[in-house]
């Protein structure tokens, strides 16, 4: 797997052996982030990644103009694989041991690029979202991605109002933007 594009493009990041992650594909990162480009929501962003994996949404947003991320995952091995990687690349991100759908308070600025990449199948992207809403990491007018398999993907979020959803074979991408009133 690879960067798709900004001051990184091209260059390789690990991944994991085995299914216990799935990264989202290069062709997909790479048109989500094309349509993100076109909505100018890149540049100086604060990303959240929840559900990082090998922190590939983050890691491309970095490469792609945002401010900073930071990356949330449940797992020991996520969590290291990540900071490997962002080392590798020479990024500097927070990266924390935190289960996205039990947040705590924020560390630090709210988030307006949130990148929601759950376990297909289980309802854990909306309800991560719920939490991460409820917990107050969300900037107002905030823009949540959500990929999720083909027939789970939630039309509406609570909160949200959704502005496009994207397929791409047996994923799909919906985009959810923090109504202002919430």
């Amino acid at each position: 797997m690879r960067i798709v594009g900004g001051s990184l493009r091209g260059r390789r990041f690990e991944v994991p052996e085995g299914d216990a992650i799935r990264p989202t594909a290069d062709r997909v990162r790479e048109s989500l982030f094309n349509i993100l480009a076109s909505r100018g929501v890149l540049d100086g962003a604060r990303v959240l990644d929840a559900f990082a994996g090998t922190g590939a949404l983050g890691i491309e947003a970095l490469s792609r103009g945002a401010a900073s991320a930071t990356f949330l995952d449940n797992t020991p091995a996520s969590l290291a694989l990540i900071s490997r990687n962002l080392a590798a690349f020479g990024l500097e991100a927070d990266v924390q041991r935190c289960d996205a759908t039990r947040p705590g308070a924020p560390k630090g600025a709210l988030y307006d690029l949130i990148f929601l990449d759950p376990p297909y199948g289980k309802g854990l992207g909306e309800k991560a979202t719920l939490a991460l809403l409820d917990k107050g990491w969300l900037a107002p007018g905030a823009l949540l991605v959500l990929e999720e398999a083909k027939g789970n993907a939630p039309n509406q979020i609570d909160g949200f109002e959704k502005h496009d959803e994207r397929a791409f074979g047996e994923t799909v991408i919906g985009f959810f933007v923090l109504l202002k009133s919430t």
